[in-house]
This record gives C-alpha cells, sequence and structure tokens, in this order.
C-alpha cells in the first residue's frame, strides 16, 4: 500500500516533502502538523461493509486518532482542517432528493457513524479553540490514479476489468443511482477551501446528478468499446438504493461547479490505466478477495 501511495505522486516527488508514520501514533501525529499551515484529512482505515463488521475498530482506527489529530492541530495553531466526509453515507436512506445539507443524518453504517462524529468534533474543537474547519461531504470520486483492484471506486475497477477482459460482480440488479464526481472537481473544490471564509463549514461535493451503476456499465462499455461480463448477485444491508447531493451550497459560498462530465472523465480514467497496465501502479496481488460492487465508493 505504500508503495502505491508513492507511485501517484512520482511526478510531484520534487516538489513534496515525505513523511511516513502511523496515524494511531499521537507524537507521529504531532510531528507531521508542526509547522504546517492547512490540514487535509483524508485517512480513513475502512469502507462502509467493513466498518460494519467491526465497529470498534472503526471507531479506534479513525475517530480516535482523528482527535489526537485535532490536538495537535489547535497547539500547532493550524489555520484549518479540511476533512473529506461522505455525502454517500452521512444521510441514509434519503427523505427528499437531491440531498441537502440540512438533511438528517442518519448513517446506517458504521462507516458513515464514523465520519459524522468527526464532523462534530470538527465543530467542538472550532468553538472550543476557533480551529477553523470545512467538511466536504464528496459524493462518489472517480478518475486517473484511483486504486483499479481495491473495494472502493466502481468506475475505475469496472474500467480496468473491462480493459482486462475479467468479469465484474454486482451487488444487486444494478439499479441502485449514485452521483459520480471526477477526482479534480474534488481537488477544485478542497483548494478552494483554503481562503474560504464563508459561514458555511459542510459542503456537498457532487455532480448533482444520478445515475445507476446499470448506467456507468453502459458508458463504459460505449467509452471504451468494449462488452463488460457483468455477474448479478444478491443485495446488501448497507446500501441506500439512491443518493443524489444538492450542491447549490457549494455553488454559492465557493463558486464552485462540476466541470468534468461522466464520459469525458471514463475516457480519462481508460486512457491512464491502458498507459499503466504493466507498471506498479496496479498490482492485483497487493489486494485479495472477491471485489464486487454496488455502486457506493
Amino acid at each position: 500500500k505504500e508503495r502505491l501511495s508513492k507511485s501517484n505522486l512520482l511526478d510531484i516527488q520534487k516538489r513534496v516533502r515525505w513523511i511516513e508514520g502511523d496515524f494511531l501514533n499521537p507524537e507521529h501525529v504531532k510531528a507531521a502538523v508542526t509547522g504546517m499551515d492547512i490540514i487535509f484529512h483524508a485517512i480513513g482505515t475502512t469502507v462502509p461493509q467493513s466498518s460494519n463488521e467491526s465497529p470498534v475498530y472503526d471507531i479506534n482506527s479513525n475517530v480516535v486518532p482523528t482527535l489526537h489529530l485535532l490536538e495537535a492541530a489547535q497547539k500547532a495553531d493550524i489555520k484549518k482542517i479540511i476533512f473529506f466526509s461522505s455525502g454517500g453515507t452521512i444521510y441514509g436512506i434519503p427523505q427528499i432528493i437531491p440531498i441537502p445539507e440540512e438533511h438528517p443524518t442518519m448513517p446506517i453504517c458504521s462507516y458513515g457513524i464514523h465520519k459524522l462524529m468527526i464532523e462534530k468534533y470538527l465543530s467542538l474543537y472550532h468553538k472550543l479553540h476557533n480551529l477553523d474547519f470545512t467538511v466536504l461531504r464528496v459524493s462518489n470520486p472517480y478518475g486517473e490514479k484511483q486504486r483499479q483492484t481495491g473495494k472502493q471506486g466502481a468506475i475505475s475497477v469496472f474500467t480496468y476489468k473491462a480493459l482486462k477482459g475479467e468479469p465484474i460482480e454486482v451487488w444487486g440488479d444494478g439499479s441502485v443511482v449514485r452521483d459520480y464526481l471526477h477526482i479534480s472537481d474534488v481537488v477544485r473544490a478542497a483548494i478552494l477551501s483554503i481562503n474560504s471564509e464563508s459561514d458555511e463549514k459542510i459542503l456537498n461535493i457532487g455532480s448533482g446528478k444520478g445515475l445507476s451503476l446499470n448506467d456507468v456499465i453502459k458508458c463504459i462499455e460505449d467509452s471504451t468499446g468494449l462488452k463488460l461480463n457483468v455477474r448479478y448477485t444478491a443485495g446488501r444491508s448497507c446500501d441506500v438504493p439512491v443518493n443524489i447531493l444538492d450542491i447549490s451550497r457549494v455553488r454559492k459560498s465557493l463558486g464552485w461547479n462540476p466541470e468534468t462530465d461522466l464520459t469525458t472523465g471514463i475516457k480519462r480514467t481508460a486512457d491512464y490505466i491502458r498507459a499503466h497496465m504493466d507498471d506498479d501502479t496496479i498490482d492485483s496481488d497487493l489486494y485479495t478477495g472477491d471485489i464486487k460492487y454496488c455502486g457506493r465508493e
């Protein structure tokens, strides 16, 4: 996993400083944030399904270390923390579509609960210590350099398997609807958040459009010219049937809009995978087990 992460940074390695450490070690976290101005908190140890298998581990490896991070941040006079939360699991079963930030938060998996807990602690530290923050509730990001053999990222995994001629397994009948967003749009939102002085601290980051897994599969086939071998299996209890985010707040507060449409994004993803099929960026030996998708990133 370390090697995969570093391979994604090879083109900018001379412009960054790489510090290795254990997120569960408060001293490592303290050393990492010292002298910094902005923290992008993107660490996560679980995915929705695995989080339900061990909620204790989910909390101990995500929430508790984040509290150590917040303690270190406020003592180091960090200007702002930008936290990548989950627009797909925070809300639970949606009551309205598209889902606004004011929607009740009722996660149906531990993953969504730990994201919500971190959001609440960010708000607490802002009140107690004036530690500024922005929460980005990101929908389903995809794109170049995403892990093609992991358990998240349906578009990247499906595209990779299509190019490899391998079968794809889908939980359910492929009708679940998700909000897919190219990674370049996520990055722009994160950068705009750095200098934002908006009072809006929680922002949905998505395309504002919904597509079923079957729609995604067809788009991948049209973009690659390949026919996907899809196998449908039983659905999962941790998945909501539809998730589309209302992005009107971020449009107003950051002046942000998604720019990369799905067809363009898939073509860029496919081109990248083709160019790196045989290098260390894609290494299926590091990730074993069946890979199935229901649409949740």
